[in-house]
């Protein structure tokens, strides 16, 4: 009998159970990789390989033909989104990167850049307030009325339905006076009611926040974009639906040009996003928002697609990159370097530390105590930066990530009113729901 992989699978309870490769104690998947002998796959970084056998995995490697096929498409242009990094040749920071960064700051630098975050979250993000808005269009999904064949869980429902809500309150979304009953509303437009804009969901997954919008909202046209392959998808019980086009683009956000999709073409759109994952925010905002486009990676501007209004949940901070944050200069004017904001997303993993059954925010009064009876100057190891992390309370630990990412946020916030859009940044559902509960909300002011 061969023998097993010696890698304990905490989830599972086991170790696994795929056979050993020649000279090793892990398999394929969990050989350690430090030696230089395993590389990611340069057409997809899903995955990775043998050094010695990249060459013929390059011409086998399953997604080679998806590579090729994309970069023909008109509305495929790479790193048209990505940002630019003042620094030629400079790496995305990985999250251990900077984590050694935070843990290799002297005491007093720490604690600096805390009181730093704290001064700047009280000065600009104080006016962050509750909207979580369930429509009365959205019964349909919250009474449980829908198809049983669907998937449901409430607290994604709750979700969906707030961002629909909220997109309704701040007036991207309008009741239907025309029918007699209460609840069926459509997309604002200008022009006839029969020009429904389309609804362009970024980071879609399996598209299920578009689902609820097309089963209680009146839509015509929908794009999906989503880099990555799912199965159980809402695509099926889309098409069904006789009034409603649906195409859905396998794509990063990085590359696409969303001025150059066909479909969009003389048609106004509003994008939507649930939960876009760090960069993405950021690259989905340039998307949108042409000129920012064209002032930086020298698009063509006849666009004829428009933006009517987005409504965008921010999430996972802890993997956003300085070279894609849409506003650098925000940063910068607020005294926060780079090296200050990759310490400031890694801090926002500190966010989910605590019980989240109330607001945190209204927490924040600790202040950070610098052992001056330990000789740190001449012995750092006594107490250190990592051993001032261990001694804080975790629900400290969340206040500080929930401040680092209300800060980043508002970046953004500030971002879309300079270009010509009127916005909202609130939380869109309790903490207790969920604590990534950001939403910008945005329109154009004409």
């Amino acid at each position: 009998m061969a023998a097993r992989c010696n890698f304990w699978l905490p989830k599972k309870k086991r170790f696994c159970s795929n056979v050993l490769l020649r000279d090793s104690q892990f398999c394929g998947n969990h050989t350690q990789r430090s030696d230089g002998q395993w590389v990611p796959c340069p057409i997809h970084p899903s995955h990775s390989v043998l050094e010695e056998n990249l060459q013929s995995h390059l011409k086998r490697c399953p997604f080679f033909k998806q590579a090729q096929s994309l970069s023909i498409q008109p509305f495929y242009q790479e790193g048209i989104n990505a940002g630019k990094e003042e620094e030629e040749g400079v790496q995305n920071f990985s999250s251990e990167m900077k984590r050694n960064a935070v843990h290799g700051m002297t005491l007093f630098e720490f604690s600096q850049l805390i009181n730093k975050i704290k001064s700047i979250h009280a000065s600009i993000c104080s006016d962050i307030g509750d909207s979580f808005k369930i429509p009365q269009a959205c019964d349909i999904w919250t009474n449980r009325q829908v198809d049983r064949g669907l998937p449901f869980q409430e607290k994604h429902v709750m979700q969906q339905a707030s961002i629909l809500g909220n997109l309704e309150e701040f007036g991207v979304l309008k009741s239907c006076k025309d029918d007699a009953v209460s609840g069926p509303v459509k997309l604002e437009a200008s022009g006839d009611d029969d020009d429904v804009p389309a609804v362009v969901e970024f980071g879609a997954g399996r598209g299920y926040l578009t689902q609820v919008l097309a089963d209680c909202y009146r839509i015509k046209k929908i794009l999906l974009v989503e880099r990555k392959s799912y199965k159980l998808k809402a695509d099926r019980s889309l098409r069904q639906k006789e009034s409603v086009t649906l195409e859905r683009l396998r794509i990063d956000i990085e590359d696409l040009k969303l001025n150059s999709v066909e479909s969009l073409q003389g048609v106004p759109y509003l994008a939507i996003g649930k939960h876009l994952c760090g960069p993405a925010t950021d690259m989905t905002l340039r998307c949108c928002i042409s000129k920012q486009c064209n002032q930086h990676n020298d698009a063509p501007s006849d666009s004829t697609c428009h933006l009517i209004g987005l409504a965008i949940a921010t999430c996972c901070h802890h993997l956003c990159q300085w070279k894609h944050y849409i506003n650098k200069r925000y940063m910068l004017d607020l005294g926060i370097t780079k090296d200050d904001f990759n310490a400031m997303t890694w801090l926002t993993s500190w966010a989910v530390d605590a019980d989240h059954g109330s607001d945190l925010c209204g927490t924040g009064s600790f202040d950070l105590q610098i052992r001056e009876n330990e000789h740190v100057e001449s012995d750092p190891n006594t107490y250190d930066v990592k051993n001032m992390v261990k001694d804080m309370k975790a629900v400290d630990r969340a206040v500080v990530g929930l401040m680092c990412k209300d800060i980043i946020d508002v970046g953004r916030f500030m971002w879309l009113n300079e270009h010509g859009l009127e916005c909202e940044l609130v939380k869109y559902v309790p903490s207790n729901i969920s604590p990534e509960n950001r939403l910008l909300v945005a329109r154009q002011k004409s």
